[in-house]
């Protein structure tokens, strides 16, 4: 891949790592509020558990979130790491060459199509 597209590649990679860094940082403040909320209520015992009950799902929700941003976020500073080390845009199974139209609807991506489809069989 030539330099140009390299350079290309980096700056969007980075640019989704910042957004998801500024998601991260809105999920745990939310999460935060939540918290300081639920301290210091005096409530009737029914109300007080349906609320809680409300936020452990609430709770559940963001945690499964969370995962998921540091799940993608990983997957970011792996594909920037190739972009360092020469193998980015190169299949991690067959070597092949990873077509352009895939890295711009997946630029974390890895995998080839055909290697990708293989994977999902197994």
């Amino acid at each position: 891949m030539d330099k140009k597209k390299l350079k290309y590649f980096k700056e969007l990679l980075l640019q989704k790592h910042k957004e998801i860094l500024q998601e991260l940082g809105y999920i745990r403040e939310a999460s935060e509020d939540t918290s300081k909320e639920n301290y210091g209520i005096d409530t009737s015992y029914s109300t007080h558990m349906a609320d809680h009950g409300t936020d452990e799902q609430e709770r559940e929700k963001t945690f499964y979130h969370a995962s998921r941003e540091n799940k993608y976020l990983l997957h970011l500073e792996e594909a920037l790491e190739r972009i360092e080390n020469g193998t980015f845009g190169n299949c991690i199974v067959c070597g092949k060459e990873i077509p352009i139209e895939r890295l711009e609807a997946v630029p974390h991506t890895k995998l080839c199509v055909p290697c990708k489809l293989t994977e999902k069989l197994e």
